[in-house]
């Protein structure tokens, strides 16, 4: 018989709801029949304000604390004195394991473990800490199991949250370190590709002023071949930091000496040349076609001018330029720096051999060498 002058003195909402339960029509019966250990662990229970509830007698009946209510959403009212498992049918399948260790004697603990309950009707994700504890009777046999829970729901959404963050900032951090290197990159190949710029703007003042016979002479040729050197430029800056398709290099070179679209013909396959590759062969049209406008096939109607290409698979490169229906051609007398830099310069911006052949029939111009690998395209 049990002494229920033990609850007295406590007050919530659970014990009044206890003392009015019809205890009676449940297998456990009348609330004074039941066992001193059954009255301890109730007043246990009851007089903490941690979250816990306990299960008791051969149903696992259930029993829990005011501080418990709020993780029976939607369910308060009729959880007392039911069965563990069909109450709790909706959770079953994931404890049913911590029950029966505890129920065999050994105490459980669990850290977020997560569950579907029903709240509200309605099936939520859940997350609990908890450990299930055996529950012994005046005769010390495993009677029932105590359930001391925390639920872990909004932390564990919370730090779900703060990982998908992190790794978010993470990511941007590496997003922008990257774009920082590309940065350096960039800022690196404008300044070399400023200081080859300079370097030839220096030769091509420097020669053609050694070679001009006046003042006005030298501002034409130096303008000119600045002028195709920006050109240039602008075709590398369009295309590619680091490389430019040959045809629009070829095509911009001759652009100012085309005055029929019979012309000039160019053809070749798709290949990409290093901006000093690209600027080199770019001045070197340029010289071309100024030479045949004053003298060769531009300075007559008929004349015309071939440009052809060839890459090869292990990055081998052949460029003509032959000229035909102009006037005869005899072969200077003196050298200039437009010569010099169509031969010496290219070939060796192309590591290969260059050369312009005045023959009778059309100034022509043969180069055969090599383009630069992908991973060689930095200026």
């Amino acid at each position: 018989m049990s002494d229920t002058t033990q609850l007295d003195g406590i007050t919530g909402q659970m014990v009044e709801e206890i003392r009015a339960f019809d205890w009676g029509a449940t297998s456990l019966g009348p609330i004074d029949t039941w066992p001193m250990s059954l009255m301890t662990t109730l007043r246990l229970v009851l007089m903490t304000r941690q979250p816990m509830c306990f299960w008791w007698g051969d149903e696992l009946l259930q029993f829990h604390n005011d501080a418990y209510l709020p993780m029976l959403a939607g369910r308060e009212t009729s959880a007392l004195g039911q069965p563990f498992r069909d109450y709790w049918a909706d959770v079953w399948e994931g404890i049913e394991p911590f029950v029966r260790r505890a129920q065999s004697g050994e105490g459980t603990w669990m850290e977020n473990l997560p569950l579907q309950i029903r709240r509200d009707g309605v099936m939520q994700d859940s997350f609990w800490t908890f450990s299930y504890s055996p529950l012994y009777d005046d005769q010390g046999l495993i009677a029932g199991l105590l359930n001391v829970v925390t639920e872990t729901t909004h932390a564990v959404v919370d730090r779900q949250a703060l990982q998908e963050a992190y790794v978010e900032a993470q990511k941007h951090l590496h997003e922008r370190q990257r774009h920082e290197e590309e940065l350096k990159l960039l800022n690196r190949e404008l300044a070399h590709r400023m200081k080859n710029t300079l370097a030839m703007v220096q030769s091509i003042v420097s020669q053609s002023l050694r070679g001009a016979t006046s003042i006005t002479d030298a501002a034409t040729t130096i303008g000119g071949r600045i002028q195709t050197l920006a050109k240039a430029q602008d075709v590398l800056t369009g295309m590619s930091v680091t490389a430019a398709e040959i045809s629009a290099i070829a095509r911009t070179a001759v652009a100012p000496h085309v005055d029929g679209d019979e012309r000039i013909s160019i053809f070749g396959p798709q290949a990409y040349l290093s901006a000093q590759q690209a600027l080199g062969l770019s001045l070197a049209i340029h010289e071309l076609a100024t030479n045949a406008t004053k003298y060769g096939a531009l300075s007559r109607p008929e004349g015309r001018i071939s440009i052809r290409w060839h890459k090869g698979e292990d990055n081998s490169f052949t460029f003509d330029w032959q000229e035909s229906g102009g006037p005869p051609v005899t072969e200077p007398t003196r050298r200039g720096f437009g010569s010099r830099l169509t031969e010496r310069v290219v070939s060796d911006l192309f590591q290969g051999q260059a050369a312009i052949r005045f023959e009778p029939s059309g100034v022509s111009f043969s180069l055969v060498g090599k383009l630069q690998r992908a991973d060689e395209l930095d200026g």
